[in-house]
């Protein structure tokens, strides 16, 4: 839940951002822990937003050079930035994880128009679940291996591996993106009441705790993940889904660009 006083805070910024780029806001979203359902009680606002320009900026003969992303520093607990519609899309057609998320977070602060329910509609045809897989494998890999085998380990990084590992099963079982929400993901693991409960036992933990707590590590935890990585090191990314995607992703593009 976001506090009243953080989403007016964080529609000011967008709104402030319109003005000084020239730009439409289409939607808005929070994409880190706080919108997986893991957050830590000092844990950033990670606000993440696709705009627009006018129709006229994108005729260009210089338009591969133009900037297309809009980026603030990060000066306290908000942190704020956001994908021009064009390089969305065009990552969208590459399955992109971060684009795919934002589209199913379940904290909206800004939904204008249809970019965001014509994007769900097409993730059916765009996203390739073989990439999906190649990507959670990295993340879990690289998160396990880089913290959680030395004496003391981060414990919200537990939550930067597991994610992912239960992401894979869930894209292996329904062939579909996955949710992010975290509470949804364990129920594919529902049946291992072990695991739940180390699980549920550092989730509570984390929490209550500070982002940076350290802890030992979990064996538990880790045996699972070092047989998830073990099962999954032969996996192989895949190619993308043609042209035909790409078509349709221009005529979304083309409907959004109204002002």
């Amino acid at each position: 839940m976001i506090e009243p006083a953080v989403k007016k805070e964080i529609l000011t910024r967008i709104e402030n951002a319109e003005k000084e780029h020239g730009v439409r806001v289409l939607y808005a979203v929070e994409s880190g822990s706080r919108a997986w359902g893991f957050e830590s009680p000092n844990s950033d606002y990670d606000v993440r937003f696709i705009y627009a320009h006018p129709k006229d900026w994108y005729v260009a003969v210089d338009l591969e050079d133009k900037r297309d992303i809009i980026e603030y520093p990060i000066v306290d607990e908000i942190d704020i930035n956001g994908w021009d519609i064009r390089k969305a899309l065009k990552l969208f057609s590459r399955s992109n994880p971060a684009f795919v998320e934002w589209l199913q977070s379940p904290v909206v602060y800004l939904d204008r128009g249809d970019f965001a329910r014509r994007s769900r509609e097409l993730l059916s045809t765009v996203y390739c679940v073989e990439k999906g897989i190649y990507h959670y494998r990295s993340m879990a890999k690289t998160n396990y291996r880089g913290y959680l085998r030395d004496d003391l380990v981060p414990i919200k990084k537990y939550f930067y591996v597991l994610r992912p590992l239960l992401s894979i099963m869930w894209l292996e079982k329904y062939r579909e993106p996955a949710p992010i929400e975290f509470e949804t993901l364990r129920q594919l693991i529902a049946g291992d009441s072990k695991l739940n409960g180390q699980i549920s036992a550092l989730l509570e933990r984390k929490k209550r705790s500070l982002e940076k707590e350290l802890a030992p590590p979990i064996p538990e935890l880790n045996q699972f993940i070092e047989s998830e990585l073990e099962r999954l090191e032969s996996f192989a990314d895949s190619t993308g889904k043609g042209q035909s995607v790409m078509d349709e992703l221009n005529i979304l593009f083309h409907e959004c660009l109204v002002f």
